[in-house]
């Protein structure tokens, strides 16, 4: 059956009509006609006889307007239908769960733990500013929770551990570690053995102390020697995913960390040989030995300092020989300005120069603008350069003069567009190049985690919650890296931005009408359907009951 406007004359009648079937013919039957539809209209008559056949319809809700007791509320359902799948995919959830047995916390810490890492994701707002986000948003299990329960749940995972055999003397063994382990070895199976482990470091301030020990002033990269900060290091493998993160107070030198993170990479997952690369902030003499110290023996890659190693801007770089083109394995096209290769020994120690003829360009183009703006400066006297460090380097001063000094400008044409590594690999001076620009994938993942991190002033004053604050950034980092893989191995690549967009575009209305109630999904626009297609995860249907 079905409703139908019938004009006769000058008027429209609604009808309620049947199809019946008669022999091999369908032929339709008016089982009533409710009145004419002027009249209908003029006295609301169709909303009132809608609603009353509602009633016996189970599977049909609807909401006229103006009518009291009728509720709709709408959340967005796309950001954790995906990250709950990868959530749970990488073993987060059962690791934490599996942490938590014999604890008797009254509340669900692996929900508080999921909820602060799905907002680092979405808004890298503060703890505090997650309490009142969650509320636009569809995610299991988390209405009961309040603020203190997830500073009490960043305190259970940076945590103290009592056995304290893998611990740096910069920090503690905590839970954190404990997850990061469990996760690594539940994908194990994936492969063998990392091959190659890149590690780089970062700072992040603090407005305040920072924590009991976490908390010290160091070198800033962010350029705020001011300030209270701490160092954050991360290890990340050959495929781009985090393994885990290290914490220690803000005094920490980054040659002094190498060692450590090397040795706890080792003992801690378990491994018998990789390859490290770092970058040149990493490089000491004493590292080297240690790096190269037959108990260790530890092939590395690194990243060698042009200008204030004299072995390097004396020896390496005046060596003769031809460069070699590298192209990344798999490049169809050759690039018009590829990277150039060359190999060095010096006093048996292995040197690979990289060129990049495009940066070379740029180098000496930026050099020459500064050289013409020189000449003129000059003639205008010292007051004109005073405090430009650009200028200084290519200035020469005798007796209150200054002219410009040609000999350091040749010497800085030496640098242009090149690095330098440093290797004890077995490894083709092309492959260490290759394996060396990688390393830049690390220097994304930073840039990443940082943008998560944006989260100062940190209100944590202790350094428990301070270690998992952090750790629920480096969380989220993994899911996001995680996400990148998928869609990778799907063939998408979409920005970030337009991927939170469109995910936090997916909503679900729930409407509540004389106790039936019913949940209509919004269209899925953007990327948000290749997405969901990349994880594996259905779209809800447009409309279902609940």
């Amino acid at each position: 059956m079905f409703a139908r406007v019938k004009k006769s004359g000058k008027y429209q009648y609604l009808q309620i009509v049947e199809n019946r079937r008669e022999g091999s013919k369908v032929v339709q039957r008016v089982i009533a006609t409710v009145g004419r539809m002027d009249q209908l209209n003029a006295k609301g008559g169709v909303e009132p006889l809608i609603r009353s056949l509602a009633r016996y319809s189970e599977k049909v809700l609807l909401v006229l307007s103006g009518k009291k007791g009728v509720s709709a509320q709408s959340k967005k359902i796309g950001p954790a239908l995906i990250f709950e799948r990868i959530w749970e995919e990488l073993g987060v959830r059962k690791v934490i769960k599996d942490l938590l047995k014999e604890r008797k916390f009254e509340f669900d810490v692996e929900r508080a733990i999921f909820l602060t890492v799905l907002h680092r994701l979405f808004v890298s707002g503060s703890d505090r500013a997650c309490e009142k986000w969650r509320r636009d948003y569809e995610i299991a299990n988390v209405e009961n929770l309040s603020l203190h329960h997830m500073y009490r749940a960043m305190a259970f995972l940076g945590e103290k551990l009592t056995d304290q055999k893998d611990a740096t003397p910069f920090t503690p063994r905590c839970t954190k570690d404990l997850v990061e382990e469990d996760m690594f070895f539940a994908r194990r199976d994936l492969f063998t053995e990392l091959d190659l482990v890149f590690f780089d470091t970062t700072s992040i301030y603090f407005e305040g102390a920072g924590g009991e020990t976490i908390g010290k002033k160091g070198h800033s990269k962010d350029h705020r020697p001011d300030l209270n900060q701490m160092v954050v290091g991360a290890v990340i493998d050959d495929n781009g995913k985090p393994i885990c993160c290290e914490m220690w107070p803000g005094n920490t030198a980054d040659v002094k960390s190498m060692i450590p993170v090397v040795d706890r990479v080792r003992s801690r997952f378990a491994i018998k040989r990789f390859c490290i690369v770092a970058d040149r902030g990493m490089i000491s003499n004493d590292t080297m030995q240690q790096l190269e110290d037959p108990v260790r023996n530890i092939p590395y890659i690194l990243g060698a300092r042009l200008r204030k190693v004299n072995e390097i801007k004396r020896d390496v770089l005046s060596r003769t020989g031809r460069y070699k083109e590298v192209y990344p394995e798999g490049t169809k096209s050759k690039d018009p300005a590829p990277l150039k290769v060359k190999e060095v020994w010096v006093d048996n120690k292995r040197y690979i120069i990289c060129l990049n003829t495009k940066q070379a360009r740029k180098d000496e183009a930026d050099r020459q603008a500064i050289i013409e703006s020189l000449q003129d400066r000059v003639k205008a006297g010292p007051k004109s350069m005073i405090g430009n460090k650009g200028y200084r380097k290519y200035l020469k001063v005798t007796r209150g003069s200054i002219t410009i000094d040609h000999e350091k400008v040749k010497t800085e044409a030496r640098f242009d567009g090149k690095w330098v590594l440093k290797t004890n690999t077995d490894l083709s001076a092309e492959q260490v190049a290759l394996k060396y620009k990688e390393l830049w994938q690390v220097e994304h993942a930073f840039r990443d985690l940082k943008s998560i991190l944006e989260t100062r002033p940190i209100f944590h004053q202790r350094d428990e919650t301070i270690r998992g604050h952090v750790f629920c950034s480096f969380l989220a980092l993994a899911l996001r890296k995680e996400l990148d893989r998928r869609l990778e191995q799907a063939g998408q690549n979409f920005e970030w931005a337009d991927i939170k967009q469109d995910l936090k575009a997916l909503q679900e209305t729930l409407i509540e009408d004389d106790g039936k109630r019913l949940t209509i999904r919004s269209k899925c626009v953007g990327v948000c359907g290749n997405v969901f297609q990349a994880v594996g995860v259905a779209i809800p249907p447009t409309i279902r009951e609940m």
